[in-house]
C-alpha cells in the first residue's frame, strides 16, 4: 500500500505554511516521517521547553534521528533563526547524504517565509 505525501513543517510557534502539515514536537515529526512520504520538510531547531522549563528535543534531534534510521523527505529545507543549530542540522544532513544514510535534497535556508500570527 502506498503512503499519502505530504509536506512537514516542524516548528513550535510559527503558522504553518499553506500546502503543510504542522509537527509541534519532534514525536509529532517522527510519526509523519515514519507514516507519510515526505516530500518538503522544513526545520525549526528551537522546539520550546516542557511545564518544567527543560528542553524540548530539537530539530537537530530529529536530524539524527532521522539518520540514524533511515527516515527520509525528498527535500530538507533549514527555516530556524538559530545559526549554530542551522549549521549542524545542516553538516549533519550533508554528512549523512556523502555517507548514502538519506539522499534528500538539501537547503540551508527557508521554503517560505517565516510567519507568526498576531495573538
Amino acid at each position: 500500500m502506498q503512503k499519502k505525501t505530504v509536506n512537514l513543517y516542524l516548528d513550535d510557534l510559527r503558522d504553518c505554511p499553506e500546502d503543510f502539515v504542522i509537527a509541534r514536537t519532534v514525536e509529532e515529526a517522527i510519526y509523519y516521517l515514519e507514516n507519510y512520504d515526505i516530500n518538503i520538510l522544513s526545520l525549526d531547531h528551537d522546539l520550546g521547553e516542557d511545564e518544567n522549563g527543560n528542553l524540548l528535543p530539537t530539530g537537530y534531534d530529529l536530524v539524527k534521528y532521522m539518520c540514524e534510521n533511515g527516515l527520509r523527505a525528498s527535500k530538507v529545507y533549514i527555516h530556524t533563526d538559530n545559526p549554530p543549530g542551522r549549521i549542524n542540522m545542516y553538516e549533519t544532513l550533508l554528512g549523512a547524504r556523502r555517507r548514502g544514510f538519506i539522499d534528500s535534497d538539501i537547503y540551508n535556508c527557508p521554503f517560505v517565509k517565516n510567519k507568526y500570527s498576531e495573538e
